[in-house]
């Protein structure tokens, strides 16, 4: 399935960014399983929650320290009893099961994907 093509300034117009987590709790009032994610984006953007559906391949203390690519302007939505501020990125598996996106070298918090 391909997308519609978009223009080059609608791609600069989503704000993805390198974050490390901080902190991933679980999260059992989720409709379907999910943990709780606290990333740091720097001193910029600062500490953002979110709820990530991730726990066939993560445990949320193997998650504290790694680095996460994420959307960070998209509206705050309300998940449950979370305010979700970003949206992590990841890629689905050959059973649908979503693989989380990062940087192969640690890079510096906040930084923009270009």
């Amino acid at each position: 399935m391909s997308s519609d093509p978009i223009s080059f300034d609608d791609f600069l117009k989503v704000d993805i960014r390198v974050g490390q987590i901080v902190d991933a709790q679980p999260f059992p009032e989720a409709r379907r399983p999910a943990i709780k994610l606290w990333v740091d984006f720097g001193p910029e953007i600062g500490v953002r929650k979110s709820s990530a559906q991730i726990t066939k391949y993560y445990e949320p203390e193997s998650l504290i320290g790694r680095q996460v690519v994420a959307v960070v302007n998209f509206p705050p939505k309300q998940i449950g009893p979370i305010m979700s501020e970003c949206l992590v990125l990841g890629v689905p598996d050959e059973e649908g099961e979503v693989v989380l996106l990062r940087p192969d070298h640690d890079v510096p918090g906040g930084g923009r994907m270009f």
